[in-house]
């Protein structure tokens, strides 16, 4: 048997085969019987036709037919004997077989890519540098204070917005009457929502029930054209507002009692309340930025390590998160749902998904992260104490649980970061920076 590899790609790759007459006459011979078992003609019982009349009645057919099995079992005996390691569904390209002469085929398979992962150490990634501003816990506080608010009856718009307001609006023409096939809408208008278009809450104020006052606002968005380029559509609205009540938002004084009601007797006084709000706050900014940097860390280690990832394990996961998308939309009840639109949605997302599945585990093969035993077993007392269960227990649930899978993360992540040069840039020098890129793309 003769048999040449071509790489077709960093993970396709095809084999050609080829083989004597005499080494597969045998196999051929042998798969014919197994398919004359099932074949009866006139005057035979089944299974018992004569080799020369199955001839005459088939030709070639039944040896053609075997022929493509032989060549199945004879790849699997390749791919073991010869480290091919083939993943997914190999492919049957091509088969010449005629009886007597050499028989010839070729398969495509896929393989996990041979990587050489570079450039993952001693790389400059900008990350922001966010910090908690003074409005950000006032406007905090300003939310509890709210949260435990109470209202009462109203007949006049004060000037510190804290009001709610009954409505009706009616959408008016250019030339200041209702629109025909516009109904008047009913609804509450907070005005203490930061959303709330600035005219509403300056018209609003000294108004009583009864009251009507007007305003206006442009919107403008931007859509593709036929062409695929950017258009503008601006549009004008004017409305009339009817007011059918008015209640006033009453604060709550920030006192200890309050304080220690929506702290759970954290703490006390407004300063430590101020306090522990900012540590909050600022505990969520350093979550995003650690999310940000992992992800920089990971696009800039895809950028630079370019290959093609096997078809076939991109395709599973792009079929998981297909699925899980249409369940989502069909929940929230999507009549019709555009496959070929969520497929080719996620398909990057899946292909890079496996890219930073496979480069991963070679930065770990090659810098010897692991989780030894000993560290499962440290966890695994301090949980044992815990929750009772034995030591020996947890250590076997963490190894087949995706615990073990959470602590190599970490692990990895930790020496990206620490081997990386992560610099900590103004949010605003961030952000232009990021505009640039944008741009330049």
């Amino acid at each position: 048997m003769d048999f040449k590899v071509n790489e077709l790609s960093s993970s396709e790759k095809e084999v050609e085969v080829t083989l004597s007459y005499d080494e597969i006459k045998n196999d051929i011979d042998s798969e014919v019987k197994k398919q004359a078992k099932d074949i009866q003609l006139p005057g035979f019982r089944k299974g018992k036709v004569p080799k020369h009349l199955l001839k005459q009645r088939f030709g070639d057919t039944l040896e053609y037919e075997a022929s493509e099995k032989v060549a199945n079992t004879y790849f699997w005996k390749l791919a073991q004997a010869e480290n091919l390691n083939p993943i997914g569904q190999p492919t049957m390209t091509d088969i010449k077989f005629k009886p007597g002469e050499d028989f010839s085929f070729k398969v495509k398979y896929e393989t996990l890519p041979a990587l050489d992962v570079k450039n993952y150490t001693d790389q400059n990634i900008e990350v922001p540098d966010i910090q908690v501003k003074d409005n950000e816990v006032e406007k905090e506080i300003d939310y509890i204070l709210r949260s435990n608010s109470t209202q009462e009856e109203a007949e006049i718009v004060g000037d510190d917005n804290h009001f709610l307001l009954d409505v009706t609006m009616t959408r008016l023409n250019e030339n200041g009457d209702p629109f025909e096939n516009i109904e008047p809408e009913k609804l509450e208008i907070d005005l203490t929502n930061s959303n709330v278009h600035t005219d509403v809450k300056e018209n609003a104020k000294g108004k009583k029930v009864g009251d009507n006052f007007n305003f206006s606002f442009d919107d403008e968005r931007v859509f593709k054209n036929k062409d695929g380029q950017d258009e503008k559509i601006k549009e004008h609205y004017d409305y009339k507002v009817h007011i059918n009540g008015i209640k006033k938002i009453v604060l709550p004084e920030l006192n200890e009692e309050l304080i220690k009601k929506v702290t759970k007797d954290k703490v006390s006084t407004k300063e430590e309340l101020r306090t522990e709000i900012r540590k909050d706050i600022q505990n969520y900014y350093a979550q995003r930025v650690e999310e940000f940097t992992r992800n920089s860390i990971i696009g800039l280690i895809l950028k630079n390590n370019e290959f093609t990832p096997p078809a076939s394990l991109v395709t599973d996961i792009q079929n998981e998160m297909v699925k899980t998308e249409e369940e989502k939309l069909r929940n929230q009840g999507t009549k019709k749902i555009d496959q070929k639109q969520i497929q080719d949605y996620f398909k990057p997302m899946a292909e890079n998904d496996v890219k930073w599945f496979l480069l991963k585990n070679e930065i770990m093969k090659k810098e010897k992260i692991e989780v030894p035993e000993s560290e499962l077993e440290e966890m695994a007392k301090k949980d044992a104490e815990k929750t009772g269960l034995p030591v020996e227990k947890l250590v076997n649930y963490y190894k087949t649980s995706q615990q073990n899978d959470k602590l190599l993360d970490k692990k990895l992540f930790d020496f990206l970061i620490e081997k990386n040069k992560i610099e900590k840039v103004n949010p605003d020098k961030f952000s232009k920076r990021q505009k640039e890129i944008t741009n330049e793309k």
